[in-house]
């Protein structure tokens, strides 16, 4: 079964087609189905002709992957040849009236495969989008002349994602360079020299890392399908290299190993698409050795712990669907040393390596707590040594420690109504004494320092700044503006953040965050957009600069953020208040944020808009449904529709958390709780929707399916309501493009104009 798993999680790119005759029509879509060991796996190969020459894609649906594209083909009479070497695959077929007959083979295995013709298609319903025009007479219902257009905040910055080399040497960043397209840039900090490294083409750059002092590694996915694949490139860009090339494997990076510089840790999905297993990568060859095969029938493993040599020491698996068994290392043998309720949590940060034993671990924990601290922990004797630090109200659980000073601990960082840094070490003292002193009550911390730990990069922000880069030279106690993010959007016109709290109908004391525009601090009421976050579970909004809140701040709407319970960082209790209450006391905190924001005499209460993405556009369609008296209208960005169908959609690797997805929101398998998810699913309760209603949804989503956003566009067509539906075939789990999130938020804020003003 594993072999013929990864058969067909190793289909990879680029056809082009060479003709020889022309005796068939084989142009359009072909579909069959190969049958490895009772496993059917759906083929469609598309061919087009160009030219005198064909070109061809191919779709594997079970895997989410579209337009692949391959290497050669050829037409000789009525053989049809298609392969590709990359994947080792290739299709052999003899073109009859109606279908096409041949063997399938890839990777030394053949396959016999019967191909008909089918129509291509796109996901979701394609009749039911929007057009492009309609789009447009919303987006110009704003009218007016604002200081900020949705491009000042919403167009990437000429230059983001700051990075700096290992040893210093080097200062990395995505620049703009043709028209929204970024290039990877390398600074020498020395000279001041740029260079460019590569250029994003049609898919985006997600993320990116040094690997080694010459060595850069960045993730890519393909329409937003969240498969993410590793590439390398070296610092003078040669040998820019795709290091996991295997469609429908998700790569993730778990390790960077500083002592060795060719390699790094991470995991895939590639035998088993449940299963993400570690592997040692060769940075420079995309050579993989896996180091750990999960047993099949064992519980399933969510997490591995590596050391700083990237030797596996332990593991955490899902036991029961609902709870964590934690394991360790000794003698050679994996040993559980404890299970954990899925609220309580245990996570390494880092081995002790300035202590003589091994075993000395510092973790955060809430293991008999309520809130999650940071603790030294012997993994040995199963034992809390001592206690780091914690915090009475809120989660700790960042921890930082300098490996030039033998593993010092510097300072501990946690999120509470804002970030608060604590330092712990002299040296560190010092330096957050520095930098306090040049940047006052402004938010800063740390994003990385150089191995010698001379020369820190500070990223600065605050409610009212994106953000400001720094370096800090230790040895010359020199700080240097790098770049400041949207330097356009002066910190003078930008609105206030304001942290709040209130109790609930039921007692529990909510935290959350206000943002008023001028109008409202000179006392006139008005319009509010509530926003619920994401998530839900575990997920918290913050202080900060939120480019939406501005938005909205700037077209004269206050913006509410809610952390209602479920959300994370305000200890387990919080947290599992929520399970089993998504859409219902969740709700009743945010209605209850409202009924606060309406006392305070800041809102005008015939003005209120609910918007959220992912479980916020849940709470879009849940707040029109559930008290629809409360909202002027509402926006509903990638948001579940249908309980039901959204956990019966979850991604294969999503698999091993179905339980726990059962646990803390709802379980089908259950009457009683199958009765409560009918009735919180907005899809199945459109009827109660009478307020203005806009969705927006990415069609590669693999975490909330277009499916979602398709029930509550066709039951509200039925009743002949309008609803604007914008749907984006390139994106998946929310906008990354800049020209479709622009075009979205001006859209969004046609929508509000039409609706608040």
């Amino acid at each position: 079964m594993k072999t013929s798993k990864k058969l067909f999680l190793t289909l990879s790119s680029i056809l082009a087609l060479g003709f020889s005759s022309k005796a068939q029509n084989i142009e359009g879509s072909w579909k069959g189905s190969v049958n490895t060991q009772g496993m059917e796996i759906e083929l469609i190969f598309n061919i087009s002709e160009g030219n005198k020459v064909y070109s061809s894609t191919l779709d594997v649906p079970i895997q989410g992957a579209t337009d692949i594209a391959l290497d050669e083909t050829t037409l000789s009479g009525n053989t049809i040849t298609i392969s590709s070497a990359k994947m080792q695959m290739k299709y052999v077929g003899e073109v009859g009236s109606n279908s096409i007959s041949g063997t399938y083979s890839q990777m030394g295995q053949d396959f016999p495969l019967v191909l008909t013709k089918t129509v291509k298609t796109i996901p979701g319903n394609a009749a039911l989008p929007s057009s492009s025009e309609e789009l447009a007479k919303i987006a110009a219902m704003e009218k007016g002349t604002f200081q900020y257009s949705v491009e000042d905040f919403f167009t990437n910055p000429e230059a983001q994602s700051f990075k700096l080399s290992p040893n210093g040497a080097f200062i990395s960043f995505l620049k703009r360079t043709n028209g929204s397209k970024r290039s990877l840039i390398v600074k020498n900090v020395a000279s001041e020299k740029e260079t460019t490294i590569l250029t994003e083409g049609e898919d985006l750059i997600k993320g990116y890392f040094w690997a080694s002092d010459d060595r850069i590694l960045y993730l890519q996915d393909k329409g937003g399908d969240e498969n993410f694949h590793l590439f390398g490139v070296n610092l003078d860009g040669s040998n820019q290299k795709e290091l996991t090339p295997y469609e429908g494997t998700k790569a993730n990076v778990l390790l960077v190993m500083r002592e060795d510089k060719d390699h790094i840790i991470i995991s895939m999905n590639l035998d088993n698409k449940q299963n993400e297993e570690p592997y040692k990568l060769n940075i420079n060859t995309g050579k993989v050795e896996k180091l750990y095969t999960e047993e099949e029938g064992k519980d399933p493993i969510i997490g591995y712990n590596f050391d700083k040599d990237g030797n596996l020491r332990g593991l955490t698996r899902v036991a029961n669907g609902v709870e964590t068994d934690v394991y360790y290392q000794l003698d050679g043998k994996m040993e559980q040393i404890m299970r954990l309720d899925m609220s309580t949590s245990f996570g390494l940060i880092e081995f002790n390596y300035a202590s003589e034993n091994p075993h000395d671990a510092y973790v955060a924990s809430n293991v008999g707590e309520d809130k999650i601290g940071i603790y030294l922990y012997d993994f040995k004797l199963k034992k809390f040594i001592k206690k780091i630090y914690s915090n009475e109200t809120f989660d700790v659980a960042d921890l930082a420690l300098s490996k030039k000073r033998n593993y010092e601990m510097d300072y501990v960082m946690f999120n509470g109504e804002k970030i608060s840094i604590i330092p712990l070490s002299k040296t560190y003292k010092t330096i957050h004494a520095r930098l306090t002193k040049e940047f006052g009550d402004k938010e800063f911390y740390t994003l990385s320092h150089s191995e010698d730990e001379n020369l820190y990069m500070i990223v600065v922000t605050s409610d009212k700044i994106v953000a400001e880069y720094y370096t800090y030279d230790v040895k010359k106690d020199e700080i240097k503006l790098l770049y400041k993010l949207l330097p356009h959007l002066k910190e003078s016109d930008m609105a206030e953040m304001r942290p709040i709290k209130f109790k609930s109908r039921d007692g529990k004391t909510i935290y959350g965050y206000i943002t008023l525009p001028k109008a409202a601090l000179d006392g006139k009421k008005v319009p509010m957009i509530v926003m619920p976050h994401g998530g839900p579970q575990g997920v918290r909004d913050s202080w900060g600069f939120n480019p939406e809140n501005q938005l909205f701040a700037s077209r004269g709407y206050a913006t509410l953020n809610i952390n209602f319970r479920i959300s994370g960082g305000y200890g387990k209790e919080f947290m599992s208040a929520g399970f089993k209450q998504i859409g219902r006391k969740a709700m009743d905190d945010v209605e209850d944020g409202i009924a606060y924001a309406l006392k305070q005499g800041w809102i005008d209460k015939d003005k209120i808009a609910i918007y959220g993405a992912s479980h916020g556009g849940y709470a879009t369609l849940r707040g029109l449904t559930k008290t629809p008296e409360l909202y002027a209208c509402g926006v509903d960005y990638v948001g579940v529709s249908n309980l039901s169908t959204f956990l019966n959609t979850i991604p294969a690797y999503w698999e091993k958390y179905r339980e726990y997805l059962y646990k803390s929101w709802y379980n089908p398998n259950i009457p009683e709780e199958k009765i409560i998810m009918d009735e919180i699913s907005p899809a199945l309760h459109t009827d109660l929707i009478q307020k203005p209603l806009f969705v927006i949804q990415g069609a590669n989503d693999p975490r909330v399916n277009i499916d979602e956003a398709d029930q509550i566009v066709e039951k509200l067509r039925a009743r002949n309501i309008n609803v604007p539906y914008m749907v984006k075939y390139d994106e998946g789990h929310g906008f990354y493009k800049e020209e479709n999130r622009i075009e979205m938020y001006k859209t969004i804020m046609g929508f509000f104009a039409m609706h608040l003003k």
